[in-house]
């Protein structure tokens, strides 16, 4: 990958992640270190020391507790991050979104609260990568 196109925390490679495929369903609560990506269905809490990533197809039912936080999918419950929440234009979130720098892209929808901790607004970006990239 060219290094320029790294512009996000979710750019920087810390290892594999635990991947939930489409097609899966999780009912219960998730603990974990590392980074979780997110494709299929999950139906409750966790607790992540990592990043949790919800792709495009995903959704969740229930409040994510994570370092940071990816959304694209589809969210009905609160998310809560000790760090960064980045919310992309695919996303559709329903609940309170909790974190210390929030990035909401154009297109994204969030029926809900906002709140950050470290910065005193939201932050707004485009995404301007390309799809496959």
């Amino acid at each position: 990958m060219n290094d320029s196109k790294r512009r996000r925390f979710r750019d920087l490679p810390s290892g594999a992640p635990t991947l939930i495929n489409a097609g899966c369903r999780i009912a219960g609560v998730i603990s974990g270190q590392g980074d979780y990506q997110v494709s299929g269905e999950i139906d409750g809490d966790c607790e992540i020391e990592g990043t949790v990533t919800l792709a495009r197809d995903g959704y969740w039912q229930g409040t994510i507790r994570a370092e940071n936080v990816v959304i694209s999918g589809h969210v009905e419950g609160d998310i809560v991050a000790n760090g960064k929440v980045e919310v992309a234009q695919t996303a559709r979130i329903t609940g309170t979104v909790t974190g210390e720098a929030i990035a909401v892209a154009e297109g994204a929808v969030v029926e809900g609260v906002m709140k950050t901790t470290g910065q005193p607004q939201p932050v707004e970006f485009v995404e301007k990568r390309d799809k496959d990239a």
